[in-house]
């Protein structure tokens, strides 16, 4: 970790086009974070390779959805992460990167990157594992990616003080959860893109389209819900106490850390957990766990932001 370097490559960003200097932000990002290691004994590479393809067999059998796991699946330190997802980051954010400042522009240029880097190497150094939808870039074929950060999930087993063969199962859980949901819902990676994208060209241009946010964060909740609604049933494992240990984690920190949690929206995607949880629960004690899954149908069978909060009023009008 070099953080002269990482500065140095955030000061030097100001000259040139565009609002974000996105070489610079790659350079600062790694400059400012230990890589770690990922040299696993064939026991840990042989581990992660079990955790997918048992939790892979579990979600298929408790969910009744047809899916695979994706054909790239990643053993990351940290370095590798950045590398894998900027240009997630680039694309997501064209529309307001094209709105650069007029006042200053060098300035604001220097001030984006800086920002940019600091997300990049904050979320280098907390992501345990990641199945990103979003990395559907620009071809319809592409296929989606499951990564884990070794380095990350080895750090937070040891603070923990959990066994970590026992947590680096629950991560692979939990992200082939989500590779179940995408598979069942072939249309869901697009919507989710679409309703960011309509988000934030509305903002680069002054405006708030509350609509699509709105749309976003429940489809988002209905994400993570299900995607809790699966673990509880496919785990074979009581995991409670590793739920309390990160969640508690999470809170902790310093005030940078907070803020930087605060930022990137870590707190509302817990409240998703919950909320979206608390849904597909109610779904399941009047209709079953299977009836969940028609969510994945089409849009139209996403829950309104009402019916989170009234499970009852879904299954009616979904007909399940």
């Amino acid at each position: 970790m070099n953080l002269f370097h990482s500065v140095r490559a955030v000061a030097s960003s100001g000259d040139g086009e565009g609002a974000i200097d996105w070489d610079a932000v790659v350079e600062a990002a790694r400059a400012g974070t230990d890589p770690g290691s990922v040299e696993l004994t064939q026991a840990e590479r042989s581990g992660y390779a079990t955790d997918v393809r048992d939790a892979r067999d579990r979600v298929r059998e408790v969910a009744a959805v047809d899916f695979d796991v994706p054909d790239t699946i990643e053993i990351q330190h940290r370095h590798h992460w950045i590398d894998a997802n900027v240009a997630t980051f680039r694309r997501v954010l064209g529309p307001l990167e094209a709105q650069q400042s007029e006042f200053l522009p060098g300035v604001a240029r220097t001030v984006n990157t800086g920002t940019m880097s600091f997300m990049l190497g904050f979320l280098a150094r907390n992501v345990l594992g990641q199945y990103d939808p979003l990395l559907l870039a620009d071809e319809a074929d592409a296929d989606h990616a499951l990564y884990f950060v070794h380095p990350n999930i080895r750090q937070v087993a040891t603070d923990l003080q959990v066994d970590f063969p026992r947590f680096r199962r629950w991560i692979a859980f939990h992200e082939v959860t989500h590779a179940a949901e995408f598979g069942a819902a072939p249309w869901l990676s697009s919507y989710l893109e679409d309703r960011m994208e309509e988000g934030l060209e509305d903002l680069s241009h002054g405006g708030f389209d509350r609509e699509a946010f709105r749309e976003m964060n429940v489809a988002m909740t209905v994400v993570e819900g299900y995607a809790e609604l699966l673990m509880d049933h496919a785990f074979d494992d009581e995991y409670a106490d590793l739920r309390a240990k990160v969640d508690a984690r999470r809170q902790a920190g310093g005030p940078l850390s907070k803020l930087a949690k605060r930022l990137l929206g870590l707190g509302l995607k817990r409240q998703q957990y919950e909320r979206g949880k608390e849904f597909f629960e109610g779904v399941a004690a009047l209709r079953g766990l299977e009836a969940a899954g028609a969510v994945w149908e089409s849009p139209e069978q996403l829950p309104t932001d009402d019916e989170l909060d009234d499970p009852g009023a879904w299954v009616s009008r979904v007909g399940v």
